[in-house]
């Protein structure tokens, strides 16, 4: 998604408490910002953050972490995380958000921080071949993250792209995940997982568009 840049968003972020401007410094550390044994989830690629907001704010037990690589993106994930957090009347106290290029993910994780969880929510599907390896759900990326993994780990996937969604069945299977639960029309789906809409899932359905995801285990 592209979006506008934002001239406040930078300075907003570099005074929010819960942004973390180094993340290279955490690798292996991420755990001891909470002090606690709660899970790590975490979100690639976080958007506007309506999805981590309403889920870590309603979650209090699980640490979360969202990435994105754009400053604008990311200043609006934190005032959407502000608004959801003043409007449950608690203190943000479960959720990090860093600013970082995924495709170099293992820079800042590795398995001392044991990740229960990874969200990859709409990604961009790159429909042409020479870019696939660019893929949120690439092998060259599901190899990266099971460095970082916990051992139950599980990895939850949606988008509206058949071609990239069947691709990713595939990469799954190919790098030794499980394929735990699969469904091509998630609206429909009854007790599928507690579903979170997205704001590319809303446009998406108002088009008419079916939803596909998976959850694949480690």
């Amino acid at each position: 998604m592209r979006i506008r840049f934002k001239p406040w968003a930078r300075p907003e972020l570099e005074a929010s408490s819960f942004y973390i401007d180094n993340p290279e410094e955490y690798k292996g550390k991420w755990r001891k910002l909470w002090n606690n044994n709660n899970p790590v989830y975490l979100e690639l690629g976080c958007g506007k953050g309506a999805f981590i907001s309403t889920l870590a704010v309603y979650n209090p037990d699980i640490n979360y972490i969202a990435i994105d690589l754009v400053d604008a993106m990311l200043g609006l994930a934190k005032r959407k995380i502000e608004e959801e957090y003043k409007m449950a009347g608690r203190d943000i106290d479960n959720i990090y958000i860093t600013r970082y290029d995924i495709e170099r993910i293992n820079n800042i994780f590795s398995k001392e921080d044991s990740i229960d969880r990874i969200y990859i929510n709409f990604c961009n599907p790159w429909p042409r071949g020479k870019h696939h390896k660019k893929r949120l759900t690439h092998p060259r990326q599901l190899e990266k993250y099971k460095e970082l993994l916990s051992k139950d780990a599980k990895i939850f996937f949606k988008t509206d792209d058949d071609n990239l969604f069947n691709d990713s069945v595939k990469y799954f299977e190919d790098c030794g995940f499980k394929i735990e639960k699969i469904t091509s029309d998630l609206e429909n789906e009854i007790d599928f997982w507690e579903n979170i809409e997205t704001e590319h899932e809303k446009m998406f359905k108002e088009q008419g568009i079916k939803i596909k995801a998976l959850i694949a285990a480690i």
